[in-house]
């Protein structure tokens, strides 16, 4: 029996809160470890975007819970440089359960036939292609892990380690919440992990080719995502069949 099924909302807020009293001092990969491995937590999954800085909780996960599912979604607009690295990592690394999620063909023949929709609505465009396609990957899951940290803008910036995910009912791990700036960074360097081959290019943060471009010197970490438009996050979910805005990445 999976979690949702388990625990009702309050249940699981009040879980969550345990969680995060227990482990309030712990190191991301200690909570980590304890996510994977609490018959409590549930079943989880990974959703990597196997970006600038995905390689740190991949590499944790490997070192934790080889066999933990890894969702990654290939959007269909994808740097070529990102969905190579994605295939090199996963066998470096030896994840034994990658899930690559795509679109559904349908959905986008119907709403985005030309791939141009992100030019006029790119909140749909996260909707069709991120969004939409993760919650039907994460069906059956009890929670997923993310790679969100509190430093990366005001919308995280209370971020705890351990949160419900409002209206699907299951949790949410952040291990790295409490990371600050230049973490990842030392984590990859120490542990001589490869990086994304995009940030020695100037891209701190990356995400779907058109949305995504260098960022200056001394620029936000994530001023190259959605350049010159009124948004910062591509977290589009769906409640009850209306689309709702979330401050959050997949």
């Amino acid at each position: 029996m999976s979690l949702p099924e388990k625990l009702h909302a309050p249940d699981l807020h009040a879980k969550a809160a345990a969680l995060n009293a227990a482990y309030r001092h712990h190191s991301a990969i200690a909570v980590l470890a304890r996510a994977l491995h609490d018959p409590d937590v549930g079943q989880l999954a990974l959703v990597s975007s196997f970006g600038a800085e995905s390689v740190v909780l991949l590499h944790m996960v490997a070192l934790a819970r080889r066999g933990t599912p890894v969702i990654f979604l290939e959007t269909g607009m994808l740097f070529t440089e990102t969905l190579v690295y994605q295939q090199e990592l996963a066998e470096r690394l030896g994840l034994r359960d990658m899930r690559i999620i795509r679109p559904d063909a349908a959905d986008l023949n119907a709403r985005d036939p030309a791939a141009k929709l992100n030019q006029t609505d790119p909140d749909a465009c996260c909707a069709l292609r991120k969004s939409v396609p993760l919650s039907r990957a994460l069906s059956g899951f009890d929670g997923w892990i993310t790679g969100r940290k509190r430093y990366q803008g005001a919308t995280r910036a209370t971020l705890e380690f351990f949160e419900v995910e409002e209206g699907a009912n299951r949790l949410k791990v952040n291990p790295l919440a409490h990371w600050q700036r230049g973490d990842a960074r030392t984590y990859i360097e120490e542990n001589r992990l490869p990086r994304h081959p995009l940030v020695a290019q100037g891209y701190p943060s990356i995400g779907c080719m058109p949305c995504t471009s260098p960022v200056a010197p001394g620029e936000d970490e994530r001023a190259g995502r959605w350049n010159g438009q009124d948004k910062t996050e591509c977290g589009i979910h769906f409640l009850d069949g209306k689309m709702i805005r979330q401050g959050e990445s997949v």
